[in-house]
């Protein structure tokens, strides 16, 4: 199982929409609203690396209302 925690930064005023969002997606596990640096934390379990990179490149950062990222991948 890959694990990864994804800190999201929204576009202002879109944090809800993008909660709702995100919440949708497969392999998406917990999603948090932050207050501070980051708007939104996403917790990610998928069944390997690359369903992983996949979800995140390919699923969460091609989302309208996400203006950037920081991905913290497990590896314990």
């Amino acid at each position: 199982m890959a694990i990864a925690f994804v800190l999201l930064n929204a576009e202002l005023g879109k944090e809800s929409e993008l909660l709702s969002q995100v919440r949708s997606i497969e392999h998406v596990k917990y999603v948090y609203v932050l207050y501070g640096a980051y708007d939104l934390v996403v917790k990610i379990e998928a069944p390997d690396t690359e369903m992983l990179k996949k979800t995140i490149s390919n699923h969460i950062r091609q989302l309208k209302n996400v203006r950037s990222t920081l991905t913290m991948t497990v590896i314990e």
